[in-house]
């Protein structure tokens, strides 16, 4: 965590330092169904993927939220953490390397940072989208 992060440190523009995720495995996905609960079959079984039309099973939308989250908690504390939204924009596919990337895009009263944060994979392409609202010192 960037302990010296303060209001008074940073600029409208300025970027959080980017985060990048090791590749998306096959037991990453089930890992992430364990810890979540969340055990939907076109995440782990590539023969329901199939079924259901897939080329092959495809990461949690809620794993790319996690990994956003990560991004926020490795520049300030969780604690600072006041607001964080996302919308899912794009199917993350299995193998995926993502990075996630944010910029302040205001300043408001009460030492509030509004960020613009978003999740991409390795051919650039957006995954997941959204907004933080950090309270810094």
């Amino acid at each position: 965590m960037m302990s010296d992060v303060t209001f008074d440190s940073i600029e409208v523009g300025d970027s959080l330092p980017a985060l990048t995720q090791r590749e998306i495995s096959r037991t990453t996905l089930a890992l992430f169904a364990g810890a979540s609960g969340d055990h939907n079959p076109i995440h782990i079984d590539i023969d329901f993927a199939k079924a259901a039309g897939m080329p092959d099973v495809f990461a949690h939308g809620m794993l790319n939220m996690t990994y956003l989250g990560h991004l926020l908690t490795a520049w300030v504390p969780q604690s600072a953490v006041r607001e964080f939204s996302t919308r899912f924009v794009a199917i993350t596919q299995i193998h995926a390397e993502v990075t996630c990337t944010g910029r302040v895009v205001e300043k408001r009263e009460g030492n509030l940072v509004a960020l613009e944060i978003e999740a991409t994979d390795q051919n650039g392409e957006v995954k997941l989208a959204g907004k933080a609202l950090v309270e810094l010192p």
